[in-house]
């Protein structure tokens, strides 16, 4: 199967001009650090270091809350600092929940761009 791949890829560089051709390979797979790399690049890359931001800052905050935990005596205080663990335990998870979601998106729209290129290739064939 990987070898009619790469032969269906070969196929479209073929058909497609020096440049097209540069733009199909930067559109390739990455790896999961290159996603990761992905997130702070674009428009919205100033979200993502809020997002990072907040996570440092809430997992310090659920750091604290379980040492607070641990040392409390009574019940009531380990309530508090319980649930303000798991609070700052969600967020977190919450956070990086949203990180996955851009990666997932940004390789959903770099397969959109991989048609819409192929698409436009072989549309150009025909018309030849």
């Amino acid at each position: 199967m990987k070898t009619n791949m790469e032969e269906i890829d070969q196929l479209i560089k073929d058909t497609l001009t020096q440049e097209e051709a540069k733009f199909y390979d930067d559109l390739d797979e990455q790896n999961a650090f290159e996603m990761i790399i992905g997130l702070f690049k674009g428009k919205n890359k100033w979200i993502m270091y809020m997002m990072n931001f907040m996570t440092l800052v809430f997992f310090v905050l659920f750091i604290y809350c379980v040492v607070q935990f641990f040392d409390a005596e009574t019940t009531k205080e380990l309530l508090k600092w319980g649930i303000g663990s798991l609070v700052f335990l969600f967020g977190v998870s919450m956070l990086k929940i949203f990180a996955w979601m851009q990666m997932d998106k940004n390789a959903i729209l770099r397969e959109m761009k991989r048609l819409e290129l192929q698409v436009s290739s072989l549309s150009g064939k025909l018309s030849e």
